[in-house]
């Protein structure tokens, strides 16, 4: 794929998310945006915006939310809890790698066991409508859910790959980097680019990542914003 779309988007995820694919889950204050609660506790603004007080509004909603991008200035009630630094990520081409396991693509019926399965690897993240963000993609063992990846911020021009997880009784299979090969190819169907975004000290997801032809765009930060006690 030729490198076309404004890279620079991607700077700022959540503003333009918001401002584009995913206008409707938005709570928008006008200087800042955050995705309703509900669907993914994430908040971005552009720089320059006074926008403490419509972060204060927000957390009326939610307790613990993130804010993505640039380091927000908070009021006195609330605080930064802490910074995780993560590797924006990116990919320009489709995967030409084999898939051997049955992929399927997820429904209303299977969103208890997304929820359960992705909040067992990484809680606190993914709410039961996340997964309404965009296209799951799941392996099943012996009718279980063993494996996830799916989409979730959206953009024009970008779509995040997201919830890779693996249940810790069924890593090592390569269940992962299937259905990440998948749903990459499913993005690129949609002509879109694929991106996502990793912690930046997880070695071997970033290897993994890297050997399915994805580049380290730029650091990220998502600051986690919680009330002061």
């Amino acid at each position: 794929m030729v490198k076309t779309q404004d890279d620079k988007k991607l700077d700022n995820p959540v503003w333009f998310s918001l401002s584009e694919t995913h206008q409707s889950f938005a709570v928008d204050y006008g200087s800042v945006k955050f995705y309703h609660p509900d669907y993914c506790p994430f908040g971005g603004f552009e720089k320059g915006n006074a926008i403490a007080k419509s972060i204060d509004e927000y957390s009326e909603m939610v307790d613990s939310f993130f804010i993505v991008g640039e380091k927000p200035e908070l009021s006195n009630l609330l605080k930064l809890n802490k910074e995780l630094v993560c590797l924006q990520m990116i990919v320009y081409n489709p995967i030409d790698i084999a898939i051997n396991d049955a992929i399927v693509k997820l429904t209303d019926k299977h969103i208890d066991a997304l929820y359960e399965l992705v909040n067992l690897v990484q809680p606190g993240y993914f709410k039961k409508k996340t997964a309404l963000l965009g296209n799951y993609y799941g392996i099943f063992k012996n009718d279980e859910l063993v494996a996830v990846t799916g989409e979730r911020m959206q953009m024009n021009d970008f779509i995040e790959v997201s919830a890779v997880v693996t249940h810790p009784n069924h890593t090592g299979k390569g269940y992962a980097k299937q259905l990440v090969v998948h749903t990459v190819n499913e993005i690129f169907k949609q002509n879109k680019t694929p991106y996502l975004h990793v912690i930046e000290d997880n070695k071997g997801a970033i290897q993994l990542y890297e050997k399915l032809g994805f580049i380290i765009r730029r650091k990220i930060s998502f600051w986690n914003i919680t009330k002061q006690i």
